[in-house]
């Protein structure tokens, strides 16, 4: 381990530099041509086996290593996001609109940099490691199920992944067995009513009212009708009604998104929205579009897996605690690896010590304290020798 750990060390302004490189340049979800491009390019400098369009945008590298073994799958995101960069740093993104704020550069950078530890040691290395890059995990579909089905899990025995996680400090570790994410689904809906004049609504079927009653009964599905033992969201962060200011508006669109863990809860409340819309609407003679678009699974981690992690993150140089985190209800397509092969997903903290508060993801002033990188990669990389050597 000491001369893998020294390895990642004497990598790590290679890992800032590839971090920053990627930040200036952001490509978003299904966009992505430039930075798949790159990241084959460093594979093959190594010598690894390297597929690239996989599942369309993706790329797969595989390092085999001196001695027969199993063989260990290690992946990361590197989309970006529709926003505009609010940091001044010497590394902000070059591309108006778009940004990496929600660290997947940081997440290729450490696998980079881990690919070439691992490759300065590959003859003592007993199996094979698969690195997966992936595209587009910010918007569903996601990259993961079609790179599954391109392949990109053949052969693979175990999965490993993290996140660096902005909102812990560096040096923790979040770990959990079962569900730790949950599933992200998405709602689009439009109301249909009746314009007219803001002085005489009695003439008029007021798509906005309508829009705002729903809203609010939508909430009463989590507070009265889910388990309170169970956890679900319903969440609206859209509503839109484009009319002047005394105009009553005859159409309104909202689009919004459940977050559950539980697959009944999930299928109830899919149903329960629309009997919940269709009544506000018949009630004031309204008309109403709703779809219902199933997003990421929940990310459930095997145990086993998930022990295995935690109890070698005690020992990684610069993790200061590990922390059984509980269930998050963000949403990661991570999930369809874990369908399909056995593996755990665990987030690395990374504020700086020194930031009275930490951005969060997706936030335009978004940042992660770049040594997070080392702690992730070492974890990962420790996980993926001791693995390989435990099971020759």
């Amino acid at each position: 381990m000491e001369k893998l750990f020294s390895f990642i060390e004497q990598g790590f302004q290679e890992m800032v530099n590839i971090r920053r490189y990627l930040h200036q340049h952001p490509e978003l979800s299904f966009e992505e041509v430039q930075t798949p491009a790159y990241i084959a390019a460093f594979h093959r400098a190594l010598g690894h086996e390297v597929r690239e369009h996989v599942g369309e945008r993706g790329v797969v590298a595989v390092l085999r290593g001196g001695k027969q073994g199993k063989t260990v799958a290690l992946r990361a995101d590197f989309d970006a996001l529709a926003i505009q960069e609010e940091n001044d740093v010497p590394y902000k993104s070059q591309e108006d609109g778009k940004m990496h704020a929600c660290g997947h550069d940081g997440h290729t950078a450490t696998l980079l940099g881990l690919a070439r530890a691992f490759n300065t040691m590959k003859e003592d290395i007993a199996g094979n490691i698969v690195f997966i890059h992936q595209h587009a995990e910010e918007l569903a579909p996601g990259g993961a199920k079609a790179m599954i089905e391109d392949g990109c899990l053949e052969g693979v025995d175990v999965i490993f992944g993290t996140h660096l996680w902005a909102p812990t400090p560096l040096g923790k570790i979040l770990v959990r067995d079962g569900a730790i994410m949950a599933a992200a689904d998405r709602v689009e809906i439009t109301i249909h009513g009746k314009g007219g004049h803001g002085a005489e609504p009695h003439h008029s079927i007021d798509a906005v009212v309508l829009a705002a009653q729903f809203i609010v009964n939508a909430q009463q599905l989590v507070a009265r009708r889910v388990d309170p033992l169970k956890s679900a969201v319903i969440s609206f962060g859209h509503f839109e009604a484009i009319n002047p200011f005394n105009v009553i508006a005859e159409r309104a669109t909202l689009l919004g998104t459940v977050r559950t863990f539980d697959e009944s809860i999930r299928n109830q409340l899919e149903k329960e929205l629309a009997a919940v819309l269709q009544a506000n609407c018949m009630a004031f003679g309204a008309s109403f579009d709703y779809r219902y678009v199933r997003g990421y699974p929940p990310v459930y981690n095997h145990k086993k897996e998930t022990d295995f992690v935690a109890q070698l993150a005690v020992d990684v140089p610069g993790v200061s605690d590990v922390i059984t985190c509980p269930p998050m209800m963000i949403g990661e397509d991570f999930a369809y690896y874990l369908e399909k092969v056995p593996g755990t997903f665990f987030f690395t903290g990374a504020k700086n010590p020194a930031w009275e508060m930490a951005y969060p993801h997706h936030h335009p002033r978004f940042d992660f304290d770049e040594r997070a990188m080392v702690i992730a990669a070492k974890l990962l990389g420790k996980a993926t020798w001791h693995y390989l050597q435990d099971n020759q």
